[in-house]
């Protein structure tokens, strides 16, 4: 009257779509959880930063050197519990601290407070929607991957660039360009953590930490020039 093999492949199925679903869930709440953590270490960073602003300043690309020491040698003990937790955070932390200048120069200004929360909020409703989008649309964005780091190569050489151009119009449009290509960011890397893209929690919540963090100094800078007199 019906086949026993088919019910019992049925059932293994079913189990093995549990199980899946599980370990993705999994995951991504340890992601989450590192993600948040990550958060809390660089707002500490950069709370702590502003009282050594003019320190902070001195040292300003030697903190950067140590961040990208900091952020390569996560990978490398990205397996090794305990210290890959003290990596990550110590990453953040000082991501926080480097943070700090341009912080206080919006600080500054007449209505700084206000420009900084307003930057935060974008960020996190940003951060928060395109994610939300990423986990439900049936859109496969996988292939958006290569174009997306050709255009981070072109911001970075256009923001060293402007080291020495020091052009407020200039920065503006780098800044709008990075707004734009970190939400980009959070659409392509949640998809890659549904989708198994990456080995451990630890590397999928820094790259959404170095995505939110990155688009909030975009939206900073933004608003930061839009309101300056200069």
């Amino acid at each position: 009257m019906y086949n026993r093999d088919y019910l019992s492949q049925e059932s293994s199925q079913y189990k093995s779509q549990d199980s899946s679903r599980a370990e993705l869930m999994s995951f991504l709440k340890a992601t989450y959880q590192l993600f948040a953590g990550s958060l809390l270490a660089a707002t500490a960073g950069a709370y702590i930063g502003l009282d050594m602003v003019s320190t902070i300043a001195s040292w300003y690309w030697g903190l950067v050197i140590l961040e990208f020491i900091l952020l390569f040698g996560l990978f490398a003990v990205k397996n090794k519990p305990g210290i890959n937790l003290a990596v990550l955070f110590g990453f953040t932390f000082i991501s926080g601290l480097t943070i700090t200048p341009l912080l206080s120069n919006i600080l500054m200004m007449p209505s700084g407070a206000s420009i900084v929360a307003q930057a935060f909020l974008m960020t996190s409703v940003a951060f928060g929607g395109i994610s939300m989008f990423a986990m439900t649309t049936k859109r496969d964005f996988s292939s958006m991957g290569k174009m997306l780091f050709i255009a981070l190569i072109i911001l970075i050489v256009g923001s060293i660039s402007n080291i020495f151009f020091q052009s407020p119009l200039l920065q503006l449009g780098i800044a709008g360009v990075g707004a734009l290509l970190f939400s980009a960011f959070i659409l392509y890397d949640t998809q890659q953590i549904i989708k198994g893209g990456f080995e451990t929690p630890i590397e999928a919540a820094i790259a959404l930490y170095l995505d939110f963090f990155n688009l909030f100094v975009s939206l900073l800078q933004i608003f930061g020039i839009l309101n300056s007199d200069d």
